[in-house]
């Protein structure tokens, strides 16, 4: 799509998004064309002369001064007459402008007592008053006080209960008056009305006031119109809004703004942008409209959902050209923009450069620190804001600052904000409640979780989804699987963020048969066609090896999202099927998708585990042009390949010169330099990393531990797993204990090994016990290794490198029938030992052979 502004397009057409089928309107009479301006839509139902007494410019002094008590009592030494009456309407208007309900009630006072109850300008004030200042309960009571009723009185009640939100009272009382009296609606009533059905998506009642405002001869009224625009957006019958929109005699720029806004609300940006293009054309004709502070405010909304930078600084060119940039609600919209496309330091600078800031200049801040993992940043602009004087933290504020709190050394954090919280009365309502579960799940407090949970009085199914997401995440799936089954229990439905909360939780138990039974749910209730569904059922299959069932799924997407991608090549890199990821990026490329850091990571991680340098640099070259190498999981990816591809010195290279150095990338070439077998500068990287870099983690030992076990360097490699637990305080893992074992088995210690082994928290796995079967093969303890493989075939009698290492043990010290029974057992089982498979490099592609195929 072009998004140039000077563009010149035909005449509006709904898109095919928009169109919708067979629509009816009622028919309209266009040949009078009614207009009227932005100050008439906002007309009132009343008008006080402006040629008011020195008496009644007094009262109005006082009230414009706040000082209605003043007022009050002037009122009341004043003599009855049409002066007092003026003087009434003045003081009702302040109080309801200024919210001063009990000053209200005593005028109400003065006029049952002086008899002016009859006077239906002063009721109609009165009806207004009370509604203004929210109190709908005692504006209906005056009203039904009324011995006549007019029209005014009317609109006065139904604007009043449209005002305070009580939008089925407002569509009770337009109805009562079409069938209780004669009068006829005008250009004030239909829009207070409209907006109610709009409100609460009464589509068949906004269709029928459509036909009154035909039938009475307000179709044309462009204040009625624009409200029906709003109406039809609202209720999701964009075609409808355009079709009438479209055929609208004159449009006046609320017009345009109404339409705009509702293409913006449904996301259909191409249309948006199409109408935002014709109204800046418009300018060329004689009656030119220019847009303003809310045309910016219902298009830039656009430009962040679609990521449409370009665009959106047009925009924010246009409003300094049309001086729209003071307008606090436009500033925080460009603000808004451009942290959700990615450019917080443009967002920043702009939110810096503001005069004055409201909450949702703060708030729109925050959360786009929040959503960019700019943790820090976060809660620096948390503490200026709650350190400011400009506004104090509300709901959204929290809501935003709790999103950032994604890892336990966060807890603190978040605990303080939850208490800021408590404190200060915030209303913990469903979303902010729903946040703080997840948050506090992330940071690895389940229990404190599960405490907000079930304070909760009414548990919704996103309630539900927030726990279940935590534990599905975290270190309990088992428990979301449990949570889940008590969810259905509770006969609640559930949505497709809990299938795949469900779903991700049965792939880190690899539990195949309730995905595949999510599966069934998902294509019984139609979710089949979601793309969060499809992604994470696909994501679910290849976790668990099934990666035929997750190709299946794949290739029968019709359109295929960047997510869909990312999980499919990520997926299978992480199965080891190396040449297929790179097959699926080379086919994401040709459709034209543009990969991300996670599509850069999955296919960097392929080209490690194939050893394939030269596809490896050109796509390190591709994370260069495409801006992705700064990301710091690419960063790591791309250190990690070049030391698997055998170059160790263009992986420190990259290191060093890497600015996004985190605990990851150490580890990734602490690592490096232990599948190379250079311990000594493995323990030279650890030295540094303690002096410059973040502190050392489990897997940075680990690594440390596998570069000593292959540079033999025994003794180092005993002292550091010892500082591991005594000097830097991280428990060891399976796979320390297993190194360690490995390391001892290799120098020929295996009692030590086997002691290492028995002193373990946990039972060893078949890794441990692989390894020093190895070893005793290696050095020739045919005893100890018989014991060991009895051990390790009786583990996991289904593989068949277990068999092998046995039968290499037997056949190293002679033992021949041995070597025969463990061969013939194999061969009972159905066991066979996966031949071992080469890849070659020939004009840039990578071919792949195995054992026996020349």
């Amino acid at each position: 799509m072009d998004l140039t502004l000077a563009a010149g397009f035909p005449s509006l057409r709904p898109s095919s998004a928009a169109r919708e089928a067979n629509l009816t309107f009622p028919r309209a009479s266009l040949s009078s064309p009614a207009t009227v301006s932005h100050r008439q839509q906002q007309r009132p139902p009343l008008a006080i002369s402006s040629e008011l007494s020195p008496f009644n410019q007094r009262i109005e002094a006082l009230c414009r001064n706040g000082n209605l008590h003043g007022a009050l009592q002037l009122l009341r030494d004043s003599p009855a007459g049409r002066r007092r009456s003026e003087a009434t309407a003045v003081l009702l208007q302040a109080c309801g402008d200024q919210g001063a309900l009990d000053v209200g009630r005593q005028v109400h006072r003065i006029m049952s007592s002086e008899g002016l109850m009859a006077d239906s300008v002063l009721t109609t004030r009165l009806v207004t008053m009370y509604a203004t200042c929210g109190s709908s309960g005692e504006s209906r009571a005056v009203f039904d006080s009324l011995e006549s009723r007019n029209l005014y009185h009317w609109n006065a009640l139904i604007s009043g209960y449209s005002r305070n939100e009580l939008w089925e009272e407002a569509m009770e009382a337009f109805t009562r008056m079409l069938f209780t009296t004669d009068l006829q609606p005008d250009g004030f009533t239909l829009p207070c009305v409209l907006r109610a059905c709009a409100r609460v998506s009464s589509m068949e009642a906004g269709k029928r006031i459509h036909g009154v405002a035909v039938k009475i001869g307000l179709d044309c009224d462009a204040f009625v119109c624009n409200s029906l625009i709003s109406m039809y957006s609202r209720c999701g019958r964009i075609g409808e809004a355009l079709q009438l929109f479209d055929l609208m005699p004159q449009r006046n720029l609320v017009s345009w703004n109404t339409m705009l806004r509702g293409l913006s609300e449904v996301g259909l940006a191409e249309d948006c942008l199409h109408l935002f293009r014709q109204l800046l054309l418009s300018e060329e004709e004689e009656e030119a409209l220019h847009p303003d502070d809310a045309t910016l405010v219902s298009v830039l909304p656009i430009c962040a959902a679609e990521g449409l930078i370009e665009m959106g600084r047009l925009i924010h060119g246009l409003g300094l050209k049309l001086g729209l940039i003071r307008h606090l609600r436009v500033s925080n919209s460009l603000i808004d923009m451009y942290a959700k496309c990615g450019r917080l330091v443009e967002s920043q600078s702009l939110f810096r450069e503001l005069d004055q800031r409201n909450e949702v200049s703060w708030n729109t801040m925050i959360g786009g620190f929040s959503r960019s993992g700019e943790v820090r940043k976060t809660f620096e602009l948390v503490r200026e804001m709650a350190a400011s004087t400009e506004e104090a933290m509300d709901e959204i504020t929290i809501l935003n600052a709790s999103t950032a709190c994604s890892e336990p050394a966060m807890i603190q954090t978040l605990k303080e904000l939850h208490g800021y919280v408590i404190r200060n009365g915030i209303q913990s309502n469903d979303l902010l409640s729903n946040v703080l579960i997840a948050a506090y799940s992330k940071c690895g407090s389940s229990r404190t979780a599960e405490e907000i949970f079930f304070a909760m009085e009414t548990k919704t199914v996103s309630s539900w989804n927030a726990l279940m997401g935590g534990y599905a995440q975290n270190d309990d799936p088992q428990r979301a699987v449990d949570l889940h089954i008590q969810m259905v229990s509770s006969a609640l439905r559930p949505d497709k963020f809990s299938v795949g909360s469900l779903l991700s939780a049965a792939a880190r138990l690899r539990y195949l048969r309730g995905g595949r039974s999510s599966h069934g749910f998902i294509l019984r209730n139609g979710f089949q066609d979601d793309s969060f569904i499809v992604v994470s059922l696909l994501s679910f299959y290849l976790q668990c090896g099934e990666v035929g069932s997750a190709e299946i799924i794949f290739n029968r997407m019709g359109e295929r999202s960047s997510v869909a991608w990312n999980a499919m090549i990520s997926g299978l890199a992480q199965n080891q099927l190396s040449g297929e990821a790179l097959c699926y990026f080379r086919r994401m490329l040709a459709e034209g998708r543009r990969p991300s850091a996670i599509a850069a990571t999955g296919v960097l991680t392929a080209c490690g585990q194939l050893s394939a340098l030269r596809q490896g640099k050109e796509l390190h070259c591709f994370s260069l042009k495409a801006d992705l190498s700064v990301d710091s999981f690419v960063g790591s990816s791309i250190i990690d390949m070049y030391a698997k591809c055998g170059a160790i010195d263009a992986s420190r290279r990259f290191f060093d010169g890497f600015q996004k150095k985190d605990v990851v990338s150490w580890n990734v070439m602490i690592m490096g330099y232990g599948i190379h077998g250079q311990g000594l500068e493995a323990v030279e990287l650890l030295e540094r990393m303690e002096e410059v870099g973040p502190p050392p983690d489990s897997a940075t030992f680990l690594g440390l531990l596998v570069a000593c076990n292959h540079a033999g360097m025994v003794a180092e490699g005993l002292r550091y797993f010892e500082e591991m637990k005594t000097k830097h305080r991280v428990e060891p893992k399976m796979e320390h204990y297993a190194c360690m074992a490995d390391m001892l088995g290799r120098a020929g210690r295996l009692e030590e090994a086997a002691t290492v082994a028995k002193e373990m928290p946990a039972e060893p796995d078949g890794r441990l016990w692989s390894s020093l079967l190895g070893a005793c093969r290696n050095h020739g303890d045919v005893e100890m290794g018989e014991k060991i493989a009895a051990r390790l075939l009786g583990m996991e009698p289904q593989k068949a490198e277990h068999y092998v290492l046995a039968s290499n043990l037997f056949a190293a010290s002679g033992r021949w029938d041995e070597v025969r029974s463990v061969r013939k057992t194999m061969k009972e089982m159905g066991l066979r030992k996966e031949p071992g498979c080469s890849w070659i490099d020939v004009d840039g592609k990578l071919y792949e052979f195995v054992a026996g195929d020349f």
